[in-house]
């Protein structure tokens, strides 16, 4: 969130003109006299006067040698005004944005401290437009809604696009904190594959070396809550050339679904292109999609073993098999129970017990690897 608390910003900031007015009648001097000495016209003395032209670094200058205030005194004066001017219009501008901000989850970032409460709709609609980092409404629909539209249309499930932006933001917001070394893909699948085993530590344990792996293969990795009307389990994307984002939420409230959705989205990272943006929520599978859940399923499994064990199971599987199995591959129980219903081969009655609810560990750090 921007700080501003500190910040002075006065409701009304006079122009220097108004000052070299009270200045020449202080003095006793006619703004025709000042013209001569400046060698500046008198309709250009009159205009600055009345605010309709600004004071340029070679009038400051003028200034100085005739009436003895320094320049950067007026150059200061008149950048003050100026900067008054531009917040004025932008707040008039705001004030007529207000509609934007019933498209986006505005009590939900207040109360995670993400966005300062404002006095007015005008000034609120100031504090998301610093919150998303961009300039106005029609940057904000540029950045983050139109990007959203592929995922509207190979989406199975309605959604929310200011919920789903708010939520990219917050991931944006974490990625820029951790600190990346350029994207290595072997670095990337040596990490992938490390990752593994951390699936049978408690996530909270886990996600720290996971985030540390991924950070000095060049992918930042961020986990951020879930915002109601948000359906996005995870998003894979890339903030730089060198420089990969996997966002992760807690939708789907167990590990075993977080970690698939992770691997997930790696397949995305290694095998398709660096322009777009790929939000997974479980819905509509497009070709990409499908490619990158069997690149989960075969980095969680070996798809030998796997096809091994699939072969041996009926409903009556017990959990005590299933957690021998789980070991022998080195994975949590809970991802082969996942995905043993998701391909219907056991009940979904069956062996949740071994999946564990899902705890998301807090914020990124400021520190890791590389830059």
């Amino acid at each position: 969130m921007t700080d501003t608390t500190n910040r002075y910003l006065p409701r009304r900031v006079s122009p220097p003109g108004g000052t070299l007015l009270d200045l020449l009648e202080e003095r006793g001097m006619a703004q025709t006299e000042l013209a001569d000495r400046t060698g500046l016209t008198p309709k250009t003395i009159n205009e600055i006067v009345k605010a309709k032209a600004p004071i340029t670094p070679d009038t400051a200058l003028k200034f100085e040698r005739s009436l003895g205030v320094p320049a950067d005194f007026w150059l200061v004066r008149e950048q003050q005004y100026q900067e008054w001017l531009a917040r004025s219009r932008s707040e008039e501008e705001q004030a007529r944005a207000v509609d934007w901000l019933a498209r986006l989850p505005v009590s939900r970032l207040l109360k995670r401290g993400l966005v300062a409460r404002a006095r007015s709709k005008g000034e609120q609609v100031g504090e998301l437009l610093r919150f998303f980092g961009v300039a106005s409404p029609e940057a904000w629909f540029e950045v983050y809604a139109s990007p959203q539209a592929a995922f509207r249309r190979s989406s199975a499930f309605e959604f929310d696009v200011g919920a789903t932006a708010a939520w990219l933001r917050i991931g944006e917001l974490q990625a820029q904190s951790i600190r990346c070394g350029p994207f290595s893909a072997a670095h990337f699948r040596l990490a992938l594959g490390a990752a593994v085993p951390l699936t049978r530590k408690p996530f909270t344990d886990a996600a720290e070396e996971l985030r540390r792996s991924c950070a000095a293969a060049g992918v930042a990795v961020a986990f951020v809550p879930g915002i109601e009307g948000c359906r996005a389990a995870g998003v894979a994307r890339w903030l730089s050339p060198a420089k990969a984002l996997i966002q992760l939420s807690d939708r789907h409230k167990t590990e075993d679904h977080l970690w698939f959705t992770f691997f997930h989205e790696a397949g995305h990272i290694l095998l398709h292109g660096k322009k777009n943006v790929f939000m997974d929520d479980g819905g509509g599978k497009s070709n990409e999609e499908k490619e990158a859940d069997r690149f989960a399923q075969d980095a969680l499994v070996p798809p030998r073993e796997y096809a091994g064990f699939l072969a041996g199971v009926t409903e009556s599987l017990s959990a005590s098999a299933l957690e021998a199995f789980a070991a022998r591959v080195g994975v949590a129980p809970g991802i082969i129970v996942g995905r043993l219903h998701h391909e219907r081969a056991l009940p979904f009655t069956r062996l949740n017990e071994l999946k564990v609810r899902l705890q998301l560990p807090s914020s990124a750090p400021t520190s890791g690897t590389g830059s």
